[in-house]
């Protein structure tokens, strides 16, 4: 949701860097490549330590210069399929770090009870999901299915999961790590199930017209 309305923000913003960069000869891939390396970095050398203010400040920054390989490559070589694969496998790994880290952080830094007991199993279900939510689009689009639908797009994810870190680092309590890991994980669910749903849908509904031709004749 949040993701589709700071499209056009971050074009803006960073429209000048990407000319910059392509008058450098830096390439959309590279970009993309630097930008994984910086945000795994961040989230491991940060998060599980306790760090999370800083962690999630300095993610904040990398995670908003995301736009900047896709403005680049609209601008020089117009984008590419592999390019857009490399970017897709890649922020997998981002979201993966940064999940991953603040699961650690509560395994090694928070009391012994519930709320670090139930820490621990949302941020391993947040992994999970937030790894299926892709794979899902991208299973469908492997039918010839766009199913970009889901009320927990990456950016949703990833806010949700470091404000509910930033809140317990600044002493509301570790329950707030635990609620923010929460959402991500049940996001990433209905998001799965609405793209599950759509695609069976519209599958259904090709079958349909393929069996019989003349109803989409008349539907036209």
């Amino acid at each position: 949701m949040l993701g589709n309305h700071g499209r056009s923000v971050t074009k803006a913003v960073f429209t000048p860097l990407a000319r910059v960069l392509a008058r450098a000869g830096v390439t959309p891939n590279q970009v993309t490549i630097a930008g994984t390396l910086a945000s795994v970095a961040v989230a491991v050398s940060t998060l599980p330590f306790g760090h999370v203010w800083e962690g999630a400040l300095l993610l904040g920054i990398v995670l908003f210069g995301d736009s900047v390989d896709g403005t680049l490559a609209r601008m020089t070589t117009g984008g590419s399929r592999f390019g857009a694969f490399l970017d897709s496998t890649l922020d997998r790994l981002s979201d993966g770090a940064v999940f991953a880290s603040l699961t650690a952080w509560a395994i090694f830094s928070f009391p012994e009870g519930a709320a670090r007991t139930w820490a621990i199993v949302a941020g391993l279900a947040a992994i999970i999901g937030a790894g299926t939510v892709p794979y899902a689009r991208a299973r469908a689009e492997s039918i010839g299915i766009e199913a970009k639908l889901g009320i927990a797009e990456r950016t949703d994810r990833l806010i949700a999961a470091l404000l509910g870190g930033l809140l317990a680092d600044w002493g509301w309590g570790e329950w707030w790590l635990t609620a923010g890991l929460g959402w991500v994980a049940l996001g990433s669910f209905i998001t799965v199930v609405q793209r599950i749903v759509f695609t069976a849908a519209e599958a259904s509904r090709r079958e349909r017209e393929s069996a019989d031709p003349g109803a989409e004749r008349e539907r036209s």
